[in-house]
Parts: structure tokens; C-alpha cells; sequence
């Protein structure tokens, strides 16, 4: 492969598996230039093998691949790269949670809008999956349409997740007081259990591991039990304020969502091991959408 050829499969590789937004972000992973980049990519963005937002046509990007000589075509490889997409987004999903309660621990706005802003990779890494589990379909007519869906669905989890960070880091944004120490005890501990649940979810569906069911289930006890608490202590504070102090009604208001959030968070990552049983017990599933049931 010459060095152009294999520069060019980095690049690929690049907004793949790493999720850029811009050029100048591959050309900082890859250590080269913004300009070589461009020149690379350029043509490809003409013809609509790569489309901005940094997203590739895989049933074109195939075709265009034979030239690498280690690549293994899509419809051989299955679904080994959805696999990478769902890991990696975990892990950014994951970060993206750690950033959010980050701020609300530290009362840092700077760390709430850089939440806020990994929502949008967030985003565009469930497309990528969406788009990419369709284009494998497409070429492996032996794909089975109900099991190709469960990918999409755990994505589609994920995103709901980040969104859920969303609401822990607006909470910064929004309020104008800090969570007191009583409260925040506890966020702390919702935070940790809701990072294990998303980890071993994550887990059964990509590695199989459906026997941390049992785990799960015994951390969602745990973060009801939390809920419960926090709601309890918020609705002490409540009763020992003045209903009349618009902010401080806002701040309970607000915390209250946080707490949700959390809860919510546990939920999702319930649903994902329940996918991941499905997906790998072979469990007949309908091919209607969740949205639409």
C-alpha cells in the first residue's frame, strides 16, 4: 500500500472509530496537516464517500477500500464495526456523564457547556450507527432484519442517556445556588451506581456478558433506594423555605430533575441488558420500532 493509500485509510479509519467533527480535529488524532487532510478528503466529499459531519457512505467506501490490502470487507465482517461504534459511544456517553456531574460537583459552568457540547457527538455517533447498520443490511441480504435493529436500538439508548446528562449539566447553567453537601452525598453515589449500570449493560450486549442481569438489577435497587433518600431530604429543605423565593423554589425544582435523571439513566441501562438478552438468546423480536409500539 503506498503512503498516500495508507494516509488516506488512517483518515477513513479516523472518522470510522473516532467520531472528528472537523478536519482539523483528524488532522490533530493522525498528527498531520489540516491542508493534507483536505487534499485527501476533498475529492471524496465531491463524489459522497465521505459527507460533512464526518460521516462515510459504506456501501461506496467499500468499493473504494479493495485497494487497502488488510481490509476486510463489510458484508464479510459483519457487524464487528456497529461493535466498535456501540463501544466507542458508550465510552463517550460515559464521559459525557462524568463531565456533567463534574460541573454540578464543582459549580463549573465551563464543564456544564462542554456537556452540553459532547451531546452533539453523541448525536451524531447514533446516526452513524443508524446509517451504518442500514448500508450492512443493504449488501448482506442474509442480515436479519429484527437482530440488525437491536444495534440501532442500544444506540438509540445511549443518545437517551446523554440526553439525561444534558438535564444533570443544565442544572449549573439554570440555578444560581450550589447542591449542599447533604445532597450532593448522595448525587455522588447515584453518579457511581448509574456509571456500573451503563458499563455492564454495555458489557452483556457487546461481549455477551447477559449474566450481570442480577448485577444490574441489584445496582437499580440501590439508585431507587437513593432516589427515595434525596427526594426525602428535598422535600425537608422545601418545607423549612419560603415558597415566596422564586430561586430558591428554581434550585429545588432543578435538583429535582437531577435526581430524575439519574433514576432515568438506570432505567435505560436496564433496557440495554434486556436487548442484549434478546440479541443474544436469539429471541424473536417485531421489526416495528420502538417508537411506534
Amino acid at each position: 500500500m503506498s503512503k498516500k493509500n495508507k494516509t488516506l485509510k488512517d483518515i477513513l479509519d479516523c472518522i470510522l472509530y473516532e467520531n472528528p467533527s472537523t478536519q482539523d480535529e483528524i488532522a490533530e488524532k493522525l498528527g498531520i496537516t489540516r491542508r493534507y487532510v483536505t487534499q485527501l478528503l476533498q475529492p471524496l466529499v465531491k463524489e459522497g464517500t465521505v459527507k460533512r459531519a464526518y460521516m462515510i457512505d459504506l456501501k461506496v467506501y467499500e468499493k473504494l477500500a479493495e485497494s487497502f490490502g488488510d481490509y476486510v470487507p463489510v458484508s464479510d465482517s459483519g457487524y464487528i464495526l456497529v461493535n466498535d461504534m456501540l463501544s466507542n459511544m458508550a465510552k463517550h456517553v460515559q464521559s459525557q456523564l462524568q463531565e456533567s456531574f463534574d460541573a454540578v460537583q464543582d459549580y463549573d459552568e465551563n464543564k456544564a457547556n462542554l456537556a452540553l457540547e459532547m451531546d452533539y457527538t453523541t448525536n451524531n455517533m447514533v446516526e452513524k450507527v443508524r446509517t451504518s447498520v442500514e448500508t450492512i443490511v443493504s449488501i448482506n441480504q442474509h442480515s436479519e432484519l429484527s437482530k440488525s435493529m437491536l444495534y440501532n436500538e442500544v444506540a438509540y439508548d445511549l443518545e437517551r442517556i446523554g440526553d439525561y446528562c444534558g438535564h444533570i449539566a443544565k442544572f449549573v447553567i439554570e440555578d444560581v445556588y450550589e447542591v449542599d453537601e447533604v445532597i450532593l452525598k448522595n448525587l455522588k453515589k447515584m453518579h457511581k451506581t448509574a456509571q456500573k449500570m451503563i458499563r455492564s449493560a454495555m458489557l452483556a450486549f457487546l461481549e455477551g456478558k447477559t449474566n450481570l442481569k442480577d448485577d444490574i438489577m441489584d445496582f437499580e435497587e440501590s439508585m431507587h433506594m437513593l432516589q427515595n433518600k434525596s427526594i426525602n431530604i428535598i422535600a425537608t429543605q422545601m418545607a423549612e423555605n419560603s415558597f415566596d423565593e422564586k430561586e430558591r423554589s428554581n434550585y429545588f425544582m432543578y435538583l429535582f430533575r437531577v435526581v430524575k435523571a439519574f433514576e432515568r439513566i438506570g432505567d435505560i441501562s436496564i433496557e440495554i441488558i434486556d436487548v442484549a438478552i434478546e440479541f443474544h438468546n436469539n429471541i424473536p423480536r417485531s421489526t416495528t420500532p420502538r417508537t411506534f409500539r
